[in-house]
């Protein structure tokens, strides 16, 4: 990811999170839009463990609430997998990911860019570990 405003967002929450996130960044593909997602869906499923709790990141998911973001980290973790979070490039992601993937969920009604959803990634995540800890970064009250 290069230097900027977008990468500052994701390193500033993942800087907050234990474990650290790993990221894995796959080269962007060129071609037709299905020709990019499918090479694309290659380089993701390429970089997960068989056994990994995938979740996809599309506009098509289920969005959930940040509780209901945390509880489903929740029980990946207390099955003892990690979650391992697959994000499409500007193309999107092919149907071979997002069906082999556990989750689909979506950030909102709203297309973001991949840069911009790591940092919010990021920051969903720390809000997940916040909400389980009991700490007050998340005001559940406010809607």
């Amino acid at each position: 990811m290069k230097a900027g405003p977008e990468a500052a967002l994701y390193a500033h929450y993942a800087a907050r999170l234990r474990p650290p996130p790993e990221v894995t960044e796959i080269p962007e593909a060129r071609g037709s839009a299905a020709e990019v997602r499918r090479r694309e869906a290659a380089g993701l499923l390429a970089t997960l463990p068989e056994d990994a709790v995938a979740i996809a990141l599309d506009l098509g998911g289920e969005a959930p609430d940040s509780e209901a973001f945390a509880r489903l980290i929740a029980r990946a973790e207390e099955a003892g997998k990690q979650p391992f979070f697959l994000i499409g490039g500007a193309e999107g992601l092919d149907p071979s990911v997002t069906t082999r993937a556990r989750h689909v969920i979506a950030l909102g009604p709203m297309t973001w860019p991949h840069f911009l959803v790591r940092g919010m990634l990021a920051e969903q995540l720390y809000r997940a570990q916040a909400i389980r800890a009991g700490h007050p970064y998340h005001r559940a009250w406010r809607p």
